[in-house]
């Protein structure tokens, strides 16, 4: 065994007796200004300095959102964690404040020093630097956890041979305790951002995992069939699937087999940071659709799969991209009651420490709601605070029933417009039972609403109207008073924003319905902005990172849409005068003129009987120039008297220096919609039958501009 040599940054230990020496792979400068942030700034600022740089690779390695792939796993306190491939330690962070010890395989020296000097209080930390392969045999065999985050796809490159990924798992599975799983995330090959329009995240290339990697490489991602048929073929007995979205890298719900995705939910798809994509369909109603058809687990973006026992969490959603004071995860897991029975819990945990408090604050706003609401028609679901060795969390009862959103959708859907003002209605007369009471809910929307419809009325509209509502989520309430109207206008806005087919409801009728002034409005927009800036604490969005990023979303109808317009208005007609003068009648086109946008070139049979030739370049204004002209082989002479007639301005080629003669030929600018270019064939040596040939260049312009030019 090779000499141990040991470098110590803090807390963390750094392992080099398998370094091979070299860096095989890097980001270059990109992993020079990391590792300077790392050593001299803190993690508190992390977050002003993606927004600064405005680049994927410092937001991918330093966004604190990363490590929401494995917070919510319930790892004892002293489990021991192996960390396949920790990369710049975007995880490793988070694995260290949940285990016992964390011990990172890691390729890449400057990577690894990343990671130390990030994480360089972390006691529990050792990196091993070198090649897999070379480490591996020397691992314990008593690992609780190996976390393979975004490599597992990279197995084909670590391991070779005719069974890559299947000889990768067994050796890892031989390094777990009894009872040990290994946690393995990677994108889906056939989630549904691929076939809408993203690129490939290895590759870079369009459809490349739905194609099956045709064109090689060794990176691959899999399906969930093909993850499955590995496992089975590497003996795991017992493996489980959860559903990260919008996917792994930045999730921000998690979903499992026992708590699916509902209607309506998915429609965060936007997240093309680090290259340009296509939208090919709406990625919301796609999603929709397949939560119906029970397809959602098929397509979804990223896999997190769990080799070994599950977990009883069932749902996890992050609410971490605020305000550090609110940054709080909400889960819903499955609990045995005392009965023996299992059931389903919520809970709501703080994600800091400042946010404790307002994890606290939610069984006040609890009490205060229940007052408020006492003899209305809206129910309040019961809170209750547990605090355990310095941390606390709310809890609540799951809550069985329909989100009112989902019962508006589907009125909108069957085109019921006069149910949906119904139910507005019937949601602003409960929403607003004893509206003078010092506790407001101001985040009362309608996903918060569950409806339990009333029985015997078969889950039709009046069975909802009539059934029991019940608020489960009241994270932001207040203690005094609101208005309404606001409220319920605030409800209706978002869920208008949040999908365009919902607009057939107009947002002119529910300002007439909440009776809103145009000062009711503009007080609404101030008071939202200071609501958002209240719970952000003016940090950036994801989906304004994404703007300063500046990784384009290209809409292919948009190319369609212009590609059908050159059709319409690209195209190359010409008329004949046999001495009768032109007609539409005589009159053809020409197919595939057009070399691109900005070359035409012809080639015409040209009867002896036609006197004069008008060509019409195209449908619209323009400039253009009469690269090269032969009758029968021999130069046109278009300088020539009596010879190019045009409705628009001939511009003739410069004499002085530098001109060739005075065949050079002429530019002519048109001002007009119906451009047409005339020769006088009679001034040529005509045969009985002959071959015209030109290339002409052409640029479109708007009309004013050409007239000016004129």
């Amino acid at each position: 065994m090779a000499e141990k040599r040991i470098e110590e940054i803090g807390k963390v230990k750094l392992d080099y007796s398998r370094y091979p020496g070299e860096d095989f792979y890097s980001e270059g400068a990109m992993e020079d200004e990391l590792l300077d942030i790392a050593k001299s700034r803190t993690a508190a600022e992390y977050e002003r300095i993606i927004e600064e740089r405005r680049v994927w690779p410092i937001l991918y390695h330093l966004s604190p959102l990363r490590e929401n792939i494995v917070d919510w796993i319930p790892m004892d306190k002293d489990a021991k964690v192996l960390e396949v491939g920790s990369g710049c330690g975007a995880i490793t962070g988070a694995l260290s404040r949940k285990a016992g010890t964390v011990t990172c395989l890691e390729l890449s020296r400057k990577r690894s020093l990343i990671n130390a000097y990030r994480h360089r209080e972390c006691g529990n930390v050792t990196i091993r630097v070198g090649n897999f392969r070379d480490i591996e045999p020397e691992l314990s065999a008593d690992f609780d956890y190996i976390c393979l985050i975004g490599v597992f796809e990279y197995g084909q490159a670590y391991m070779g041979g005719a069974r890559p990924f299947e000889d990768y798992l067994k050796r890892l599975m031989a390094h777990l305790a009894p009872g040990g799983r290994i946690v393995i995330a990677i994108e889906n090959r056939y989630g549904l951002k691929y076939f809408a329009g993203c690129r490939e995240d290895h590759l870079g290339t369009y459809f490349s995992g739905i194609e099956n990697y045709a064109s090689g490489g060794d990176v691959r991602t899999f399906g969930r069939g093909g993850l499955e048929s590995i496992f089975g073929r590497c003996g795991a007995g017992e493996w489980h699937f959860y559903y990260p979205y919008p996917d792994y890298k930045f999730m921000t719900s998690l979903y499992s087999d026992e708590y699916l995705p509902k209607k309506g939910e998915l429609f965060n798809n936007k997240r093309n940071f680090d290259r340009s994509r296509m939208q090919l369909f709406n990625e919301k109603n796609a999603f929709d659709g397949l939560v119906e058809e029970g397809l959602f687990p098929v397509f979804s973006n990223s896999y997190l799969a769990v080799i070994g026992e599950g977990f009883d969490t069932k749902f996890v959603k992050y609410s971490n991209d605020r305000a550090p004071e609110y940054a709080i995860r909400t889960e819903i897991s499955e609990s045995r009651e005392a009965s023996g029975d299992r059931g389903l819990t919520v809970r709501k945990s703080p994600m800091t420490r400042a946010a404790a408090a307002h994890v606290r604050g939610m069984e006040a706003a609890y009490e205060s709601l229940t007052e408020r609401y006492r003899g209305g028609r809206l129910s309040v679901n019961a809170c209750e605070l547990a605090e355990t060795e310095g941390t606390v969390e709310a809890r609540f009862e799951y809550v069985e029933g329909v989100p009112l959103l989902e019962v508006m959708d589907g009125c909108l859907e069957r085109g019921d417009t006069e149910a949906f003002r119904r139910l507005f209605r019937q949601f602003a007369e409960r929403v607003g039972y004893n509206s003078d009471y010092p506790a407001s809910d101001f985040d009362l929307v309608f996903g918060n609403v569950l409806i339990r419809p009333r029985p015997g009325k078969d889950g039709g509209l009046e069975g909802f109207l009539e059934g029991e509502w019940t608020l489960i989520d009241y994270e932001w309430t207040f203690g005094k008073p609101m208005d309404t109207r606001r409220l319920a206008f605030r409800a209706a806005y978002w869920y208008l924003l949040e999908d365009e087919r919902r607009n057939k409801i107009g947002l002119d009728w529910i300002l007439r319905e909440c009776a809103m002034t145009e000062k009711d409005v503009k007080e609404f927009w101030e008071e939202e902005g200071e609501f958002q800036r209240f719970v952000t604490g003016n940090r950036c969005s994801m989906a304004e990172m994404r703007e300063k990023i500046g990784c384009a979303i290209m809409n292919p109808q948009d190319w369609l849409d212009r590609y059908q317009d050159s059709e319409d208005v690209n195209r190359v007609q010409i008329y004949e005068d046999r001495g009768q003068g032109y007609s539409e009648e005589d009159s053809y086109f020409v197919r595939d003129a057009y070399q691109g946008d900005w070359l035409i070139e012809l080639e015409l049979q040209v009867s002896g009987e036609v006197e004069m030739l008008r060509i019409d370049p195209g449908m619209y204004p323009c400039m253009v120039k009469i690269a090269e002209m032969t009758f029968n082989g021999e130069a046109v002479p278009l300088h020539k008297r009596k010879l190019l007639y045009a409705n628009g301005r001939i511009v003739k080629p410069p004499r002085g220096k530098g001109a060739k003669d005075e065949r050079d030929c002429p530019s002519i600018v048109f001002p007009t919609e119906d451009p047409n270019i005339n020769i006088g064939l009679k001034e040529l040596k005509r045969r009985e039958e002959n071959l015209l040939r030109a290339r002409i260049e052409i640029v479109r312009m708007p009309l004013a501009m050409a007239r000016d030019l004129t």
